[in-house]
Protein backbone atom coordinates (compact mmCIF):
# COMPACT_ATOMS: atom_id res chain seq x y z
CA UNK A 1 0.00 0.00 0.00
CA UNK A 2 1.37 3.40 -0.90
CA UNK A 3 1.65 5.50 2.20
CA UNK A 4 0.62 8.79 0.62
CA UNK A 5 -1.90 7.92 -2.05
CA UNK A 6 -4.19 4.89 -1.91
CA UNK A 7 -5.12 5.28 -5.58
CA UNK A 8 -1.53 4.39 -6.55
CA UNK A 9 -2.33 0.76 -5.77
CA UNK A 10 -3.92 0.37 -9.14
CA UNK A 11 -1.84 3.01 -10.93
CA UNK A 12 1.54 1.40 -10.26
CA UNK A 13 1.27 -2.21 -9.09
CA UNK A 14 4.94 -2.99 -9.70
CA UNK A 15 5.98 -0.22 -7.31
CA UNK A 16 3.38 -1.22 -4.74
CA UNK A 17 4.67 -4.80 -4.54
CA UNK A 18 8.17 -3.62 -3.63
CA UNK A 19 7.16 -1.04 -1.02
CA UNK A 20 8.06 -1.47 2.66
CA UNK A 21 5.40 -1.93 5.31
CA UNK A 22 2.78 0.79 5.53
CA UNK A 23 3.10 2.56 8.90
CA UNK A 24 -0.40 4.03 8.52
CA UNK A 25 -1.93 0.59 8.10
CA UNK A 26 -0.01 -0.78 11.08
CA UNK A 27 -1.23 2.18 13.15
CA UNK A 28 -4.82 1.44 12.15
CA UNK A 29 -4.39 -2.19 13.22
CA UNK A 30 -2.94 -1.18 16.60
CA UNK A 31 -5.76 1.30 17.16
CA UNK A 32 -8.29 -1.38 16.23
CA UNK A 33 -6.78 -3.75 18.80
CA UNK A 34 -6.73 -1.04 21.48
CA UNK A 35 -10.32 -0.07 20.74
CA UNK A 36 -11.38 -3.72 20.90
CA UNK A 37 -9.72 -4.27 24.29
CA UNK A 38 -11.26 -1.07 25.69
CA UNK A 39 -14.67 -2.17 24.46
CA UNK A 40 -14.35 -5.60 26.08
CA UNK A 41 -13.32 -4.11 29.41
CA UNK A 42 -17.05 -3.56 29.85
CA UNK A 43 -17.30 -7.28 30.57
CA UNK A 44 -14.86 -6.90 33.47
CA UNK A 45 -16.02 -3.63 35.03
CA UNK A 46 -19.65 -2.99 34.19
CA UNK A 47 -19.32 0.67 35.23
CA UNK A 48 -17.12 1.22 32.18
CA UNK A 49 -20.08 1.15 29.79
CA UNK A 50 -18.88 4.44 28.30
CA UNK A 51 -16.08 2.44 26.61
CA UNK A 52 -18.72 1.18 24.18
CA UNK A 53 -18.17 4.44 22.26
CA UNK A 54 -14.43 4.10 21.46
CA UNK A 55 -15.10 0.40 20.96
CA UNK A 56 -17.07 1.27 17.81
CA UNK A 57 -13.78 2.02 16.05
CA UNK A 58 -12.46 -1.55 16.19
CA UNK A 59 -14.62 -3.33 13.62
CA UNK A 60 -14.47 -0.72 10.84
CA UNK A 61 -10.70 -0.40 11.31
CA UNK A 62 -10.29 -4.18 10.93
CA UNK A 63 -12.50 -4.10 7.83
CA UNK A 64 -10.41 -1.29 6.36
CA UNK A 65 -7.26 -3.35 6.92
CA UNK A 66 -8.87 -6.24 5.03
CA UNK A 67 -9.85 -3.95 2.14
CA UNK A 68 -6.29 -2.61 1.87
CA UNK A 69 -4.83 -6.12 1.81
CA UNK A 70 -7.33 -7.24 -0.83
CA UNK A 71 -6.52 -4.16 -2.93
CA UNK A 72 -2.82 -4.99 -3.04
CA UNK A 73 -1.55 -6.15 -6.45
CA UNK A 74 -1.06 -9.88 -6.78
CA UNK A 75 2.59 -10.90 -6.56
CA UNK A 76 3.58 -12.86 -9.68
CA UNK A 77 3.44 -16.59 -9.03
CA UNK A 78 0.97 -16.26 -6.15
CA UNK A 79 -2.73 -17.04 -6.08
CA UNK A 80 -5.06 -14.01 -6.41
CA UNK A 81 -7.06 -15.41 -3.50
CA UNK A 82 -5.34 -14.68 -0.20
CA UNK A 83 -5.51 -18.35 0.84
CA UNK A 84 -3.10 -17.99 3.73
CA UNK A 85 -4.88 -14.85 4.94
CA UNK A 86 -8.23 -16.63 4.81
CA UNK A 87 -6.77 -19.66 6.55
CA UNK A 88 -5.50 -17.61 9.48
CA UNK A 89 -8.89 -15.90 9.87
CA UNK A 90 -10.78 -19.21 9.83
CA UNK A 91 -8.33 -21.00 12.13
CA UNK A 92 -8.50 -18.30 14.77
CA UNK A 93 -12.26 -17.98 14.33
CA UNK A 94 -12.46 -21.54 15.64
CA UNK A 95 -9.77 -21.12 18.30
CA UNK A 96 -11.32 -17.89 19.62
CA UNK A 97 -14.91 -19.02 20.04
CA UNK A 98 -14.43 -20.71 23.45
CA UNK A 99 -12.39 -17.82 24.96
CA UNK A 100 -14.97 -15.40 23.54
CA UNK A 101 -17.79 -17.24 25.29
CA UNK A 102 -15.81 -17.35 28.53
CA UNK A 103 -15.71 -13.58 28.67
CA UNK A 104 -19.06 -12.82 27.04
CA UNK A 105 -21.33 -15.13 28.99
CA UNK A 106 -24.49 -14.53 26.92
CA UNK A 107 -23.21 -13.79 23.43
CA UNK A 108 -25.71 -12.88 20.80
CA UNK A 109 -23.45 -14.00 17.97
CA UNK A 110 -20.26 -15.77 17.00
CA UNK A 111 -16.96 -13.98 17.53
CA UNK A 112 -16.05 -11.37 14.94
CA UNK A 113 -13.59 -13.42 12.86
CA UNK A 114 -16.20 -15.38 10.83
CA UNK A 115 -17.65 -12.02 9.76
CA UNK A 116 -14.21 -10.78 8.72
CA UNK A 117 -13.45 -14.00 6.83
CA UNK A 118 -16.68 -13.72 4.83
CA UNK A 119 -15.98 -10.03 4.32
CA UNK A 120 -12.57 -10.81 2.89
CA UNK A 121 -14.07 -13.22 0.36
CA UNK A 122 -16.76 -10.72 -0.68
CA UNK A 123 -14.22 -7.91 -1.09
CA UNK A 124 -11.84 -10.22 -2.97
CA UNK A 125 -14.62 -11.07 -5.42
CA UNK A 126 -14.99 -7.37 -6.21
CA UNK A 127 -11.25 -6.97 -6.75
CA UNK A 128 -10.60 -10.08 -8.87
CA UNK A 129 -12.24 -11.05 -12.19
CA UNK A 130 -11.65 -14.79 -11.89
CA UNK A 131 -14.54 -17.23 -11.74
CA UNK A 132 -13.27 -18.83 -8.55
CA UNK A 133 -12.98 -15.48 -6.78
CA UNK A 134 -16.42 -14.36 -7.92
CA UNK A 135 -17.95 -17.74 -7.05
CA UNK A 136 -16.46 -17.75 -3.56
CA UNK A 137 -17.54 -14.16 -3.06
CA UNK A 138 -21.12 -14.93 -4.05
CA UNK A 139 -21.15 -18.00 -1.78
CA UNK A 140 -19.79 -15.86 1.09
CA UNK A 141 -22.46 -13.23 0.48
CA UNK A 142 -25.25 -15.83 0.51
CA UNK A 143 -23.80 -17.47 3.62
CA UNK A 144 -23.58 -14.11 5.37
CA UNK A 145 -27.23 -13.43 4.53
CA UNK A 146 -28.22 -16.86 5.85
CA UNK A 147 -26.19 -16.42 9.04
CA UNK A 148 -27.18 -12.78 9.50
CA UNK A 149 -28.57 -13.33 13.00
CA UNK A 150 -25.57 -15.37 14.12
CA UNK A 151 -22.79 -13.21 12.71
CA UNK A 152 -21.38 -10.37 14.76
CA UNK A 153 -22.43 -7.22 12.85
CA UNK A 154 -24.54 -9.40 10.54
CA UNK A 155 -24.72 -9.22 6.76
CA UNK A 156 -23.84 -5.52 6.72
CA UNK A 157 -20.68 -6.25 8.65
CA UNK A 158 -19.68 -8.82 6.06
CA UNK A 159 -20.02 -6.33 3.20
CA UNK A 160 -18.19 -3.49 4.98
CA UNK A 161 -14.73 -4.47 3.61
CA UNK A 162 -16.21 -4.33 0.09
CA UNK A 163 -17.63 -0.88 0.85
CA UNK A 164 -14.17 0.23 1.92
CA UNK A 165 -12.74 -1.21 -1.30
CA UNK A 166 -15.11 0.96 -3.32
CA UNK A 167 -14.16 4.00 -1.27
CA UNK A 168 -10.45 3.30 -1.80
CA UNK A 169 -11.02 3.20 -5.54
CA UNK A 170 -12.48 6.70 -5.44
CA UNK A 171 -15.52 5.83 -7.51
CA UNK A 172 -17.97 8.17 -5.79
CA UNK A 173 -18.65 5.79 -2.90
CA UNK A 174 -17.08 7.90 -0.15
CA UNK A 175 -20.13 7.84 2.13
CA UNK A 176 -20.86 4.15 1.67
CA UNK A 177 -18.59 2.81 4.46
CA UNK A 178 -20.21 5.14 7.00
CA UNK A 179 -23.72 4.11 5.99
CA UNK A 180 -22.86 0.39 6.00
CA UNK A 181 -21.10 0.74 9.36
CA UNK A 182 -24.23 2.34 10.82
CA UNK A 183 -26.33 -0.54 9.52
CA UNK A 184 -23.85 -3.12 10.86
CA UNK A 185 -24.03 -1.55 14.33
CA UNK A 186 -27.82 -1.28 14.37
CA UNK A 187 -29.21 -1.89 17.85
CA UNK A 188 -32.82 -0.99 18.41
CA UNK A 189 -32.23 0.06 22.03
CA UNK A 190 -29.66 2.69 20.99
CA UNK A 191 -32.07 4.16 18.46
CA UNK A 192 -34.87 4.15 21.03
CA UNK A 193 -32.62 6.10 23.38
CA UNK A 194 -31.63 8.43 20.56
CA UNK A 195 -35.32 9.05 19.88
CA UNK A 196 -35.59 10.00 23.57
CA UNK A 197 -32.74 12.50 22.95
CA UNK A 198 -30.20 10.76 25.18
CA UNK A 199 -26.74 12.19 24.40
CA UNK A 200 -24.91 8.87 24.89
CA UNK A 201 -27.02 7.19 22.20
CA UNK A 202 -26.37 9.97 19.74
CA UNK A 203 -22.64 9.75 20.50
CA UNK A 204 -22.71 6.02 19.72
CA UNK A 205 -24.53 6.59 16.43
CA UNK A 206 -22.21 9.42 15.41
CA UNK A 207 -19.14 7.32 16.22
CA UNK A 208 -20.42 4.41 14.13
CA UNK A 209 -20.87 6.73 11.16
CA UNK A 210 -17.58 8.63 11.37
CA UNK A 211 -15.33 5.68 12.35
CA UNK A 212 -14.75 4.57 8.71
CA UNK A 213 -13.77 8.09 7.70
CA UNK A 214 -11.33 8.36 10.61
CA UNK A 215 -9.72 5.16 9.37
CA UNK A 216 -9.55 6.39 5.76
CA UNK A 217 -8.03 9.69 6.91
CA UNK A 218 -5.38 7.88 8.95
CA UNK A 219 -4.59 5.68 5.96
CA UNK A 220 -3.92 8.73 3.79
CA UNK A 221 -1.88 10.58 6.44
CA UNK A 222 0.97 8.31 7.53
CA UNK A 223 2.30 8.95 11.06
CA UNK A 224 5.56 10.83 11.46
CA UNK A 225 6.69 8.41 14.15
CA UNK A 226 7.74 4.75 13.91
CA UNK A 227 4.96 2.19 14.31
CA UNK A 228 5.82 -1.39 15.32
CA UNK A 229 4.72 -3.75 12.55
CA UNK A 230 1.77 -5.98 13.35
CA UNK A 231 2.49 -9.40 11.94
CA UNK A 232 0.80 -12.81 12.15
CA UNK A 233 1.55 -13.15 15.85
CA UNK A 234 -1.15 -10.52 16.36
CA UNK A 235 -3.80 -13.19 15.69
CA UNK A 236 -2.93 -14.56 19.12
CA UNK A 237 -4.02 -11.28 20.68
CA UNK A 238 -7.64 -11.96 19.79
CA UNK A 239 -8.25 -15.15 21.83
CA UNK A 240 -5.51 -14.08 24.23
CA UNK A 241 -7.20 -10.86 25.30
CA UNK A 242 -10.45 -12.75 25.96
CA UNK A 243 -8.61 -15.15 28.27
CA UNK A 244 -6.70 -12.33 29.99
CA UNK A 245 -9.84 -10.28 30.65
CA UNK A 246 -11.76 -13.34 31.81
CA UNK A 247 -8.94 -14.20 34.20
CA UNK A 248 -8.89 -10.63 35.50
CA UNK A 249 -12.64 -10.70 36.10
CA UNK A 250 -12.42 -14.02 37.93
CA UNK A 251 -9.63 -12.65 40.12
CA UNK A 252 -11.60 -9.50 40.94
CA UNK A 253 -14.75 -11.36 42.04
CA UNK A 254 -12.89 -13.59 44.51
Amino acid sequence: MLQHDVSDLTACPERAVSLPRDAALDLIKWLAMLSMVLDHLRHVWFETAFLYVPGRLAFPFFCLAIAVNVARPVVPGHSPLRVRYLGWLLAFAVLSEFPYRLLVEWPGSLNVLPTLALGMLIANAMARPGRLDRGLGLAALLLAAWLHEDLMFGLFGAVLPAAFLLALRGEGWKLLPGVICLAANYWWEIYARAWALQPFAWLVIATCFVAPFIGLWLLRHPPRFPVPPMRRWAYLLYPGHFLALWGLREWLVR
